[in-house]
């Protein structure tokens, strides 16, 4: 059976990448104890004097192909991910490097799929955590921001922001304009970096699950 905990952890960015809620260190956008990708908290809290606070948009607005590399908080490990996302349908896909296993998270329906070929079997759970998506080109929807400054990753402008993951960890994230993640930092470290940015149309197809798989249910450690 597949087990909860390691599909969290091979699924990583399916938190930060999107903006929800933080995880612990290395772990996505959802809150799960076990994703291995700092997740960034969402949307903006209005100050005391009543002015409009600030926040990113932290969804995608347009289709993309981003590869990640992914750090440990001590930066003695690396992995490399990739991420496609298609912002008609809001699936994102997500493949590990070197691996058999892909997930594909279905936000309209909140269902979270893990397809192993090597194994030919799928599992489909519910999406981690209960925080929604904010839609694509809005600011976050909740959670506190402040503007540090910008940067320039894998060729792409992005704006720096200060925020903290669910734990109440200092977090800095890079985000662009149309709400591309391209970079997360935790106490000086970098542990999510884009390597490559391509803002292309993503065919369906990228999110079909195949035929000839069997079912399996998700299994808690």
């Amino acid at each position: 059976m597949v087990v909860w905990s390691r599909v969290l952890q091979q699924s990583g960015l399916l938190a930060a990448v999107l903006g929800l809620v933080s995880v612990n260190v290395l772990g996505g956008t959802a809150q799960a104890e076990q994703t291995e990708t700092p997740a960034v908290q969402g949307s903006a809290q209005t100050p005391a004097d009543g002015t409009p606070a600030e926040a990113p948009a932290i969804t995608p607005s347009t289709d993309v192909d981003v590869e990640y590399e992914l750090a440990s908080p001590q930066g003695d490990v690396s992995t490399r991910q990739r991420m496609r996302w298609q912002v008609a349908t809001l699936r994102q896909r997500l493949d590990p490097d070197k691996s058999s296993v892909f997930m594909i998270t279905s936000w309209r329906d909140r269902t979270l799929s893990v397809v192993d070929m090597g194994r030919k079997r799928v599992s489909i759970m519910p999406v981690p955590g209960t925080q929604q998506l904010t839609p694509p080109g809005q600011p976050a929807m909740v959670g506190s921001y402040a503007r540090l400054g910008s940067s320039v990753v894998a060729s792409e402008q992005c704006t720096v922001w200060r925020t903290k993951d669910t734990d109440g960890h200092q977090t800095d994230a890079c985000y662009t304009a149309d709400g591309l993640l391209l970079q997360v930092a935790q106490g000086g470290q970098i542990t999510v970096r884009a390597l490559s940015v391509q803002r292309t149309p993503q065919p369906d197809s990228l999110f079909v699950i195949p035929d000839g798989l069997k079912r399996e249910a998700p299994a808690h450690p």
